[in-house]
Formats: structure tokens, sequence, C-alpha cells
């Protein structure tokens, strides 16, 4: 009798060229996923302004704003334990509006320019201390960064 040669059951073999046709299937349509569209443009970062000022520290009394203490040039009425600060002048002229977002250094959080400082100060900021006159006066006067997004303001992160 002659003998017969042993094959592999066909159903193996093609069970191993199927996985092998749908690993390479896959990775086509992976690599096909990727897109060759021009990405969206990223808005442009605006430039972070920076400037050494020198710092100050006021409380809502007469004998240091007016009659009128807790009322800011902007309208604002000051509440201790607001991160309020003033600026002199020259700052408003710089883009540093009432309502702008400031951080400090030194100082946690960020504040917001509610107040104008009077006039002959330059490169100048008041930090509010509420009603607190030993702290205003343990911050006595220091020279500090301070920094902050033009166009950043309180009223624009509302919208």
């Amino acid at each position: 009798m002659p003998s017969m040669p042993i094959l592999q059951p066909a159903p193996r073999r093609l069970a191993a060229s199927s996985a092998a046709v749908l690993l390479v299937l896959a990775l086509a349509a992976i690599a096909s996923c990727r897109s060759d569209r021009a990405q969206a443009p990223r808005p442009e970062a605006k430039p972070v302004r920076e400037l050494i000022v020198t710092a100050h520290a006021y409380n809502s009394v007469p004998e240091q704003t007016d009659a009128r203490p807790r009322e800011t040039a902007s309208g604002e009425i000051l509440r201790p334990g607001m991160r309020a600060i003033a600026v002199s002048a020259d700052l408003l002229a710089m883009g540093l509006d009432y309502g702008s977002r400031v951080s400090i250094e030194s100082l946690e959080g960020e504040y917001v320019v509610l107040d104008r400082m009077g006039d002959g100060h330059r490169r100048s900021i008041d930090v509010y201390m509420g009603d607190d006159r030993a702290a205003a006066e343990r911050f006595g006067k220091r020279k500090l960064r301070l920094r902050w997004l033009p166009d950043r303001t309180a009223k624009s992160e509302e919208r």
C-alpha cells in the first residue's frame, strides 16, 4: 500500500495566514488615519508683561486714602480679604488697566487692579491690606516683580 503524505490540517494554516492578513490590514488602517490635513493654527501666545515695581501696602482708612476709603478710582467698593492693588498712572498708561489680573512676586494668588495711586508715583503699586494696619506696616516698601498678560482682565474672563 502506498504511503500517503501527512498534511497539516488546512484550517490551522488558514487561521494563521488570516491572522497575519488581518494584522496587516489593521496597521494599514491605523496608518491611514493619520491626518495629512493642515492642523488648525494655534492662537499665538500673548507675551507676559513683566516689570519691577516699588510696592507699598495700604488700608481702607481716610488718612491713607480720602473721605471714602473703601471706594476705588474704578468705582469698586473694597472689602477686607480682597486681593486688590492700586497702580501708578504710568502703569495704567502701559496697559495695566482696571480689572487686569496680575501676579506679584512673593505674594500668593492673583490680584486685580482696582484703584489708582495718587500723582507723583512712578512704577509703583499699593497692595490692599483691608483694615489690618499692622500687616501693611510689616509689608513696608519693597521692590517686586509684577507679571500680567495684556488684555487679561477680570471682566474679559467673565464672558
